[in-house]
């Protein structure tokens, strides 16, 4: 009976050192308790703006030029949010994705004009044709405070009718509609797992 006893706390110890090992941190240690869901900042991003927020979920998406982002989704469908940190200060791998992630930082909420929306998506394509993977819309996006990448990131290019993975069509600037309110949080902290 202690024989089995011990070897039950011993396989508890090694799971718990094997599972501690698996997460890998990124920047400063986490620091908050409470945890916000990617819907309640989405519900009311302006209650939200400036905060230090911690999120939990899954990597959805990983920058693939610089590693300087991930995308968290959220606990409703189709929503997601960027995690974006300084280049070079961190770099997430892209085999992130797919695993779950606890971040912190501070959110921001910009608003980009449609013409702003529209000299981002440009400058993406331009950018994509000579491999360049920072520019004017790179610098435009920042001093909005943006700062995802090209001024929006894959996934705005995509909405706005850029080319991204398989679809090849060129950007169609009557495809942005209005301004578009950008949601990310500005990256300090972070465990993934």
């Amino acid at each position: 009976m202690r024989r089995t006893a011990l070897s039950a706390a011993a396989l508890l110890l090694c799971m718990s050192v094997v599972s501690a090992a698996a997460v890998k941190k990124y920047g400063k240690p986490l620091t908050l308790k409470e945890t916000t869901k990617v819907s309640e900042i989405y519900a009311n991003p302006d209650a939200f703006n400036g905060k230090r927020v911690k999120v939990q979920g899954p990597v959805v998406d990983v920058c693939s030029m610089q590693g300087c982002w991930i995308a968290i989704g959220s606990d409703k469908e189709f929503q997601s949010i960027r995690f974006k940190v300084e280049e070079g200060v961190i770099v997430f791998p892209m085999d992130s994705k797919g695993l779950t992630a606890t971040v912190e930082g501070v959110v921001s909420v910009t608003v980009m004009s449609v013409a702003d929306q529209i000299a981002a998506a440009q400058e993406m394509e331009k950018e994509k044709e000579t491999g360049k993977t920072a520019g004017k819309a790179a610098e435009k996006g920042k001093e909005k405070g943006a700062g995802m990448g090209a001024g929006m990131g894959a996934g705005m290019h995509a909405e706005m009718g850029g080319e991204t993975g398989k679809d090849k069509k060129p950007f169609d600037p009557k495809s942005i509609k209005g301004p578009k309110t950008v949601i990310m949080i500005k990256g300090e902290a972070a465990e993934i797992f």
